[in-house]
């Protein structure tokens, strides 16, 4: 039978290499992965038991693994650090993430023993480079056609670029989520989050901290907006022209949602159509991080939110529903150690997630990266876990 470890690795490259994966039911042992035959594609496998087992992240998630093999590394020279995103990328069979000091993608393979593979400087249409002042990488989307949707802080903005690091384009942002004074954002506080459903049909993009005009009349305001665009039917083709703006995609909703108390959205990923796992982190001087996974159904149908001026007076029902599945902070350490001080040694900066889920739901596995910020106290790490998503 397969270690843990290799069906997790052939479980997530098989799905992004697009084979259908049937998943076992809740106390079933998982399968081993058949030998294909000559010409035929795998036979399928199960995801592992841990999936199954106890809940070791309450209420709903396991941590199986994680490695620091990304910590303080370089590529080409590079230094591989303040990685802000996590997203699967089907051209590579691996995954994709952008560095928001340098802003660059790296491409990464096996997140259970991650290695960097190559990596791609951000550039203008005319090839110029941006920098770190004028381009704040947080999140990373691949389309179906192979370019990528990258997210920048400073403005904010979602740039398409092709794979060789060039803008293509862009996605219209709303202008009141543009930085004060020019709209009601905060510096350092806006498209946080970035993600694309893995039918290709819906972009979510997520703020990390409240617009000013969200703001109650007392007491902290909690609430944040997510922007929805859907493919307008315009296809995926590689020769799109520089100037085609939106990738096909055209704005459909926002949504509102309510963040814990202290917690910041640091990133969305879908795993079905209108299903999305939010990661929310909280960061206390002197105690460490606070993380917790939450899962939101029916964003394609939720509420509207664009006219409403001023969530925190919105009438009950109108914010999306959210279910706790895991608080990261009870996980088991695992063994792991931090340089600095972590309520859990195993917690650290995370701010990129991709999510594997055979069946848009139930048995999935999770792969969250940390931002080290170039910080001697802090660690690049990959974690990954299993987790039933509703």
């Amino acid at each position: 039978m397969p270690s843990t470890t290799a069906r997790l690795f052939t479980l997530t490259t098989l799905l992004l290499a697009g084979v259908a994966v049937p998943v076992a039911p809740a106390g079933a042992a998982p399968a081993a992965v058949a030998p294909p035959a000559a010409g035929a594609p795998p036979a399928g496998v199960a995801l592992p038991a841990g999936a199954h087992g106890p809940a070791t992240c309450p209420p709903a998630a396991s941590a199986l693994a994680f490695s620091d093999a990304l910590d303080k590394s370089t590529f080409a020279g590079v230094p591989v650090t303040e990685l802000s995103a996590f997203a699967p990328d089907v051209r590579t069979l691996g995954f994709v993430s952008v560095s928001d000091d340098d802003p660059r993608l790296f491409f990464v393979r096996d997140p259970l023993d991650p290695r960097v593979t190559a990596t791609v400087p951000l550039r203008r249409p005319d090839s110029t480079r941006y920098d770190g002042d004028t381009f704040d990488g947080e999140g990373v989307a691949v389309l179906p056609d192979g370019r990528l949707l990258v997210s920048s802080e400073v403005e904010p903005s979602i740039r398409v670029f092709g794979r060789d690091g060039i803008e293509r384009g862009a996605l219209p942002v709303p202008a009141r989520f543009r930085v004060a004074p020019a709209g009601e954002a905060r510096v350092n506080g806006t498209l946080e989050g970035l993600s694309i459903s893995p039918s290709g049909r819906y972009v979510y993009a997520a703020m990390e901290a409240p617009l000013s005009g969200d703001a109650p009349a007392s007491g902290e305001s909690l609430i944040r907006r997510m922007l929805v665009y859907r493919h307008a039917g315009a296809g995926f083709a590689l020769d799109r022209p520089v100037g085609y703006a939106g990738a096909g995609f055209a704005p459909d909703r926002q949504i509102g949602y309510a963040a814990d108390p202290g917690h910041r959205i640091s990133e969305v990923a879908a795993y079905a159509d209108g299903r999305l796992l939010v990661l929310e982190i909280r960061f206390t001087p002197g105690v460490g991080n606070d993380v917790k996974l939450y899962a939101v159904t029916g964003a394609n149908h939720a509420p509207d939110v664009s006219g409403i001026a001023n969530l925190s007076t919105a009438p009950p029902g109108t914010l999306v529903t959210k279910r706790l599945v895991a608080d990261l902070t009870a996980c088991p350490t695992l063994g792991a150690t931090s340089p600095g001080i972590q309520i859990n040694p195993l917690m650290d900066n995370y701010e990129g997630m991709a999510v594997i889920a055979p069946a848009g739901r139930g048995p999935a596995v999770v792969h969250l990266i940390s931002d080290d910020n170039g910080s001697p106290t802090q660690v690049s790490r990959v974690l990954t876990l299993t987790a039933l998503l509703p």
